[in-house]
């Protein structure tokens, strides 16, 4: 399975994505939401992948996606992200042979409030050295520590945090 995991990261990543956007319609239909936008960025240089709007909350998600088993203990995020209203980081961490999704770590605000001041986190650098093998500064990325992110459970508290909703009592 490790080899499949290497091979194919780029396409289990948008699974990942697409089930996750799909979790979340899915949690806010049974809470009676129906009416709901999903936006996609083209590229990812202002800091966000998808964008949801629910009502008057528009929340800018950089999603971040790792296996329950990987020993990834931090991700890069775009201080882009920081300027747009209600943005925020949400780490997916998933069953890598079930591919059911949870938990999930947030680094974000309230509805309504920007992403947390990043500034103050380390300057990411790039994964390939130059030609004297120095790895350059990527001046507007972050390094954001795992012990940085708060931990949900579920579903229906991730879309809580989002935009302000009671959970969904799960059958």
């Amino acid at each position: 399975m490790a080899e499949c995991d290497t091979l194919y990261s780029s396409r289990r990543e948008k699974l990942v994505e697409h089930v996750f956007v799909g979790e979340i319609l899915r949690n806010l239909w049974r809470s009676g939401v129906h009416e709901v936008d999903v936006l996609r960025a083209e590229t990812d240089a202002s800091g966000y992948d998808i964008v949801v709007e629910v009502g008057s909350v528009v929340r800018h998600i950089q999603l971040k996606s790792s296996a329950l088993n990987s020993s990834t203990s931090r991700q890069k995020v775009n201080l882009a992200l920081g300027n747009k209203p209600s943005g925020c980081v949400l780490w997916v961490l998933f069953n890598s042979s079930t591919l059911e999704l949870g938990p999930f770590l947030w680094f974000g605000g309230i509805p309504g409030d920007p992403l947390p001041d990043m500034t103050s986190f380390p300057v990411a650098k790039h994964t390939k050295g130059n030609a004297e093998g120095l790895k350059a500064e990527r001046a507007n990325i972050r390094v954001i520590a795992k012990g940085k992110f708060t931990k949900i459970d579920s579903i229906s508290a991730v879309v809580e945090k989002l935009f302000g909703l009671q959970p969904v009592k799960q059958p």
